[in-house]
């Protein structure tokens, strides 16, 4: 429609020149031209909800959702998959509708709906044109509120996840990330997998299932998020009339209040060998940062200095950071990734890393290590620049849309309690010195425990002593 309309402006300034003009046509100087701003604007209901936007008035489809503070995190050892299991539920018919009439209902609107689990955040989330968001948020309600979890339901689901969770266990990367943080926070909520035990999916029952949502669906711990063309105060309005009967609270359980606990980090090893798969597939962490951690943003850029790498890849030997040249010379691996994965008061900073050359294993992994003691005396401007200028782009391009809009939002407010502007990011990046990113190795990389996990063919990775020694190597 916006498009539209500027055509038609156009076409009609053209045959308004075509008559003619009373004055001779002369170039004046430029003006900038200053667009409002697009913020992002919070409320808080009176129930302690609160409700997060950003308005783009030219923007005809428009995201909302429910960013929920609760994940496998606010689980015990004996609900652990409550929440993911819950989240196949809530499309499975409310006491307003059933199963087919909320698939008919979205099909009809031409909407998507989705949910997903992680550690710390469930997300429910609807996609429409603005004019169906109020449908949009009804339903959202409706499954948050008043989802029947008909027993019938409960155990036709139990298989489906049953055998998503043996999916995933053919997943060799999620294999090994979930053993890195179930050997760094062991016996601790944040060590346990978001699917849960398979015996636990088997034995959950309804009335687990309603005490989660009785536990941690409360207004406290709810953003409902809209981004795109739905304007604040409609979406406050909407919150109100839907939402204000959640209650306020949620109740300080044990659960609850061990999740809010700061978990140790465990310097420790997990290794499963299995010489069928042919490649040794190892994650490397150290304690890294939280979300509203003052090196969040360092963190990021240390972990663009490591890089990734990628053999497959045309430009395999051109990709960057001094780790990926010395890999890709001496032929050391298939892949490398490098992450900075934050929670809420912990996180995890390392690398994973695949390779078929298992000779070379050790070689690989010394290499790596090596590469983050550099970090703590030996970082170059350029490669710092390099780092920090892919940084702000990929945060620039993971924006792009309202849904990802919608998520940036939420996960913000819910870890956080604010969102910080694209704008505000870019600033703060480029504040980023050498010196910064020294010092963050030195805190956090510099002769620190560190967490392995190892799966495949991993007889030759060197034993966890030998491998914490390369912690603290001097050139």
């Amino acid at each position: 429609m916006a498009s539209r309309r500027l055509a038609l402006n156009l076409a009609q300034g053209l045959r308004g020149r075509a008559g003619g003009l009373s004055v001779p046509f002369r170039r004046g100087l430029a003006t900038p031209h200053h667009s409002p701003a697009i913020k992002t604007e919070t409320t808080t209901l009176k129930n302690g909800l609160t409700v997060a936007t950003q308005y783009s008035p030219y923007a005809q489809t428009s995201t909302v959702g429910m960013w929920i503070d609760a994940g496998s995190r606010a689980e015990t050892d004996e609900t652990n998959g409550t929440a993911h299991f819950l989240e196949h539920l809530a499309f499975k018919g409310t006491s307003k509708r059933t199963q087919q009439q909320l698939e008919l209902e979205i099909e009809n609107m031409g909407a998507h709906l989705n949910a997903y689990t992680s550690r710390e955040n469930t997300v429910y989330f609807a996609k429409a044109l603005n004019e169906d968001v109020p449908q949009c948020v009804d339903i959202l309600q409706d499954i948050l509120q008043n989802s029947k979890l008909e027993e019938a339901a409960i155990e036709r689901e139990r298989d489906v996840i049953l055998r998503e969770s043996e999916e995933v266990e053919k997943q060799i990367e999620e294999v090994v990330f979930d053993h890195l943080h179930a050997t760094a926070y062991q016996q601790q909520p944040l060590g346990r997998t978001i699917l849960g035990p398979r015996e636990n999916i088997r034995d959950i029952t309804r009335t687990e299932l309603v005490n989660y949502i009785k536990n941690n669906y409360t207004a406290d711990r709810m953003v409902l998020v809209g981004a795109g063309g739905v304007p604040h105060q409609e979406l406050v309005e909407m919150a109100d009339k839907y939402f204000a009967k959640l209650p306020s609270k949620a109740p300080e359980t044990s659960a609850y209040l061990l999740s809010k606990k700061k978990p140790d980090f465990i310097g420790s090893d997990v290794r499963i060998r299995d010489d069928t798969i042919p490649t040794a597939n190892i994650a490397i962490a150290v304690e890294g940062v939280s979300w509203s951690d003052p090196d969040y943003f360092t963190a990021l850029v240390a972990q663009a200095i490591v890089g990734n790498y990628d053999k497959a890849l045309g430009n395999a030997s051109h990709q960057g950071s001094k780790l990926s040249g010395i890999v890709h010379k001496n032929d050391l691996a298939n892949s490398y990734m490098s992450f900075s994965t934050s929670y809420s008061d912990t996180g995890l900073w390392g690398i994973y890393m695949v390779t078929d050359k298992l000779s070379s294993t050790d070689d690989l992994v010394h290499f790596a290590l090596r590469e983050w003691s550099r970090l703590s005396g030996n970082v170059g401007e350029a490669e710092v620049e390099r780092a920090k200028a892919q940084l702000k782009a990929s945060i620039l391009l993971s924006l792009d849309g309202t849904t990802a809009v919608a998520e940036d939002v939420g996960r913000q407010i819910v870890n956080t309690g604010r969102r910080m502007s694209p704008g505000e990011i870019e600033r703060i990046i480029d504040a980023i010195t050498e010196k910064d990113v020294m010092e963050f190795a030195n805190k956090k990389l510099w002769d620190q425990d560190i967490a392995i996990s190892a799966v495949g063919s991993i007889e030759g990775l060197f034993d966890y002593t030998r491998v914490r020694a390369d912690m603290s190597r001097n050139f």
